[in-house]
């Protein structure tokens, strides 16, 4: 009992074993291990480590190209900055066309460009512009109709003529120089528009009546057509009378536009500014 508890398993006979003795050649003595060789560690004290300077070449190559962006950005931004100083000095406003929103062709905004007092004027102007081609556009509509009873093919190609020329005709003869007069309060812009705008209003004023005289009278979709197909056809007569009805109050809307607008022309003095510019013309055209 005593034997096997003091015993050690480890123990190969009793004696001292050495397990790193391996194969000794003196088997009798004392196993001893032989030591290493010292070698002494080199650190590369001789090597020689080599850098290029490719990298800090393209680093400097960059920032000298940023620098050349950068000074030519500014430049381009003086450039600007003085071509619109130069526009405001002028006065030039650079119109955006905006006007209808689905499809823009022309530049319309009463709101922000012309002086509140003068909006009223505008908006009812800008509808009277608006009447004008619904009173031509129903022309068409209605002489097409008597085309269509037979009334021969002249009226109809007047009607084409009123459409093409009348609608592009009358915003830029009348209602733009009024817009740029209200925004810009130019005399000579309101004088170019009362010019107009008395052919139009006597235009208007001539087709509600449609005389058959200076052109085809049916041409027009007027009164005096309305009366004579009114005789012979109902329907036809009917559709001339709101053309009729459409041109007299067109006219009745363009008389009050004209008489408020030159109430304002002369009350502001842009009168007697507008005499004095023409006199300076004609004194410089003359020299």
């Amino acid at each position: 009992m005593d034997n096997r508890q003091n015993s050690n398993p480890f123990d190969d006979d009793g004696g001292d074993v050495n397990p790193f003795a391996g194969n000794d050649p003196n088997p009798g003595g004392s196993s001893k291990l032989s030591p290493l060789p010292q070698e002494r560690a080199q650190y590369g004290r001789n090597t020689s480590v080599e850098i290029t300077l490719d990298n800090t070449k393209d680093l400097k190559a960059k920032e000298k190209e940023l620098e050349a962006k950068e000074a030519e950005l500014k430049k381009r931004e003086e450039e600007l900055k003085k071509r619109e100083d130069a526009i405001a000095q002028a006065k030039i406003v650079i119109e955006e066309k905006n006007w209808p929103p689905f499809y823009p062709v022309i530049h319309h905004d009463i709101a922000n460009e012309i002086p509140i007092h003068l909006q009223k004027i505008q908006y009812v102007a800008f509808g009277s512009w608006l009447g004008l081609i619904l009173c031509l556009t129903w022309n068409f509509v209605a002489v097409t109709a008597a085309w269509f009873q037979g009334q021969g093919t002249s009226i109809w190609l007047l009607a084409v003529i009123y459409v093409i020329t009348g609608i592009p005709g009358s915003y830029f003869l009348w209602y733009r120089p009024l817009y740029r007069a209200m925004r810009d309060d130019s005399a000579l812009k309101f004088g170019f528009f009362f010019m107009t705008y008395i052919a139009h209003i006597t235009f208007c004023a001539f087709a509600s009546l449609a005389p058959p005289f200076f052109i085809e009278g049916k041409s027009l979709a007027g009164i005096m057509p309305a009366l004579d197909y009114l005789t012979w056809n109902a329907s036809l007569g009917g559709v001339y009378f709101v053309g009729f009805a459409l041109f007299a109050l067109e006219t009745t809307i363009s008389i009050w536009v004209i008489q408020q607008v030159y109430l304002y022309f002369r009350g502001s003095g842009k009168a007697t500014q507008m005499k004095n510019e023409a006199t300076k013309r004609s004194m410089l055209a003359a020299l």
